[in-house]
């Protein structure tokens, strides 16, 4: 009931929000579309900065859930898929369709082909307030980012004290005569964080999931090709070469032979390659929608869900050099099949108070990966932990796009 009466000054808050967030370095946002709802609420950090009604996509041309962010804004735009019908403010969230526009009908129940539809006024200041690349969440209930602090969430690394070179010094009285002494001094200032001084770095973008079986396939060709199984160059793409090496390698190390990437010979080459415990997971950081780098991570208790977690850093404190995170918890959808393939056969509460910290204590991260990520830290970068993958919908020229629930088709 309170969300539903903010709706009515919504405007307003838009308008003051819009001139605040036209200066030169505009706050990171988060916009969240609650489908129950047919609302649409502006955060900054955890700090209401607007709130509109909208209208999804009605049945049997439902709006995805899930998360994404802006890939393209137009002021005048039409469809190119229902008979060129006008989108003015057309803030696009996927290639594939999918937009925030606004609409001359937007009434208080799903009736759009799966966009979703803004009142024209409330459209018009939110694309001043937005920038390509700007997160936006919609889930079927109403999602509220909580300031969430925790030993696993990444902090930029603080910078070396500057050194002052060829800096002469008041010669001492037994120094009189003599030539002034050049030192090397610590300039006397505040800590600050090495992404400060990086400002017009574009925020980096990071995905944890679980390792798809083209990235376990490439692992076993290289540590194949390591140990004398020869494989050819590492493809990810189980052919003839992989599954005779493979054969080769159970028959030496006195395993069932059947030429397949079992968990026990996967755990068996990883052994004898002196590589520890298998990866399981993948770290994935892009920056302005490119793929930058990726490293394996082990997830512990693989058979609990991992839920789908959404976490934007933010509010660096420029004597500190460190920021804040603030989390969103939504519905994990995970497919039967999916489930399966993955082994989970342990649901996670979405609702639980500490499901976010319960899903980080099992991620284990290379120290290595960490100091990188560290480095590369900005205002507004984001993390999603999800057991979905890598979407469909990401590709070139985006984020990383995580879908929760598909439109039926």
């Amino acid at each position: 009931m309170v969300l539903r009466l903010a709706f009515g000054i919504g405007l307003v808050l838009a308008l003051s929000a819009s001139t605040a967030l036209a200066a030169d370095n505009p706050a990171p946002l988060q916009i969240v579309v609650s489908k129950d709802q047919q609302s649409l609420v502006v955060y900054d950090g955890d700090t209401v900065i607007a709130t509109s009604n909208v209208s999804t996509g009605k049945a049997g041309h439902s709006t995805p859930t899930g998360i994404f962010s802006i890939l393209e804004k137009r002021r005048f735009h039409k469809s190119n898929i229902y008979s060129n019908a006008p989108m003015p403010f057309m803030q696009r969230l996927t290639w594939s369709g999918i937009a925030l526009h606004a609409s001359n009908h937007v009434p208080a129940y799903p009736a759009s082909h799966g966009c979703v539809r803004m009142p024209e006024d409330f459209a018009r200041h939110l694309f001043k307030m937005t920038g390509r690349g700007a997160h936006v969440l919609i889930s079927d209930r109403q999602l509220t980012p909580a300031a969430i602090a925790d030993p696993f969430l990444f902090q930029p690394t603080a910078s070396e004290p500057a050194l002052l070179s060829d800096v002469p010094l008041r010669p001492s009285v037994s120094q009189v005569h003599s030539k002034a002494v050049e030192v090397a001094t610590v300039e006397p200032s505040p800590l600050k964080a090495a992404p400060l001084a990086n400002g017009d770095e574009p925020p980096i973008r990071m995905l944890i999931t679980r390792r798809g079986e083209r990235e376990i396939t490439l692992d076993v060709q290289a540590l194949l090709n390591g140990r004398g199984y020869a494989v050819g160059i590492p493809d990810g793409y189980a052919g003839p070469l992989t599954v005779e090496a493979i054969k080769a390698f159970q028959t030496a190390e006195n395993l069932a032979v059947d030429g397949k990437m079992t968990p026990t010979f996967v755990e068996a080459l990883y052994a004898k390659a002196g590589k520890g415990k298998p990866p399981n997971g993948q770290l994935l950081v892009r920056r302005d929608f490119t793929p930058l780098f990726a490293t394996p991570v082990v997830i512990a208790q693989p058979e609990i869900a991992l839920g789908t977690h959404f976490l934007q850093f933010q509010n660096i404190d420029a004597s500190t050099g460190k920021g804040e995170w603030f989390a969103m918890t939504l519905d994990n959808a995970v497919p039967g099949p999916m489930k399966k393939r993955l082994g989970i056969t342990v649901e996670e509460d979405a609702m639980a108070f500490n499901a976010i910290q319960r899903t980080m204590s099992r991620i284990a991260i290379p120290e290595d990966a960490r100091r990188r990520i560290n480095d590369l830290l900005t205002e507004g970068s984001s993390l999603t932990i999800s057991d979905m993958g890598i979407g469909q919908e990401t590709g070139d020229g985006t984020d990383f796009v995580t879908i929760t629930r598909a439109p039926k088709s």
